[in-house]
C-alpha cells in the first residue's frame, strides 16, 4: 500500500511541475545538402539520360557567423559525406547555442561542396567539382535552416552519341 501512495504523490508532484510551463523553444538546426549525378551527355546539365550517383564522396566546408549587438560568433565545420542511393549528401548540424539561423537576419553563411571520389568506373570524370551557390530555406516556427547547394556531377570518359547526338 505504501508503494501506491508514493506513486500517487510523485505523480501529483510531477504533474504540478509541468502545469503552466511552456515548452522551451529548441535551438536552431541547420541542414546542408545537395546531390551528385552522372552527366551522360557531358553538357553539365541533368538530362533524361542522367542518373544520380550513390557512394560519391563530397567534402563540405561551412562557416556560420552570427552578428548581434552583444557579440560576434563564428562556427566553421568541414566534413566528408557519402551520397546515398539517391545521390544525395547531407550534413545535419544540431542546435548551436547562440546561432538562431531562422530568426537572426544577421546570420551570414557560406558553404562549399567539392567532389573528392567516386566508386563508379563508368562515370568518373569530374564535371562540376565545386559549388558554393546555395538556396537558403528558413523556418522560424520549426527553428530550421536548410541550405541546398547546386548539383555536382561526374561524366563518362566517352560521350554516347546514340543517346546524346552530336
Amino acid at each position: 500500500m505504501n508503494l501506491m501512495i508514493l506513486f500517487v504523490i510523485s505523480s501529483l508532484f510531477l504533474n504540478s511541475l509541468f502545469l503552466g510551463v511552456e515548452p522551451a523553444k529548441p535551438n536552431s538546426q541547420i541542414i546542408v545538402m545537395g546531390f551528385v549525378y552522372c552527366d551522360i551527355c557531358s553538357n553539365n546539365s541533368f538530362s533524361r539520360h542522367s542518373y544520380f550517383l550513390p557512394d560519391a564522396e563530397v567534402r563540405i566546408d561551412c562557416k556560420f557567423k552570427a552578428i548581434s549587438r552583444k557579440t560576434v560568433e563564428q562556427i566553421s565545420i568541414s566534413v566528408n559525406r557519402t551520397t546515398n542511393k539517391h545521390g544525395i549528401y547531407k550534413l545535419e548540424i544540431p542546435s548551436v547555442d547562440g546561432i538562431k539561423c531562422a530568426e537572426d537576419s544577421a546570420v551570414v553563411s557560406s558553404c562549399k561542396a567539392s567532389l573528392t571520389w567516386i566508386s563508379s568506373s563508368s562515370c568518373n570524370i569530374p564535371g562540376y567539382t565545386t559549388t558554393s551557390d546555395q538556396i537558403a530555406i528558413k523556418s522560424k516556427q520549426a527553428n530550421l535552416c536548410i541550405y541546398s547547394l547546386n548539383a555536382l556531377n561526374f561524366r563518362p570518359s566517352k560521350r554516347d552519341i546514340t543517346l546524346c547526338g552530336t
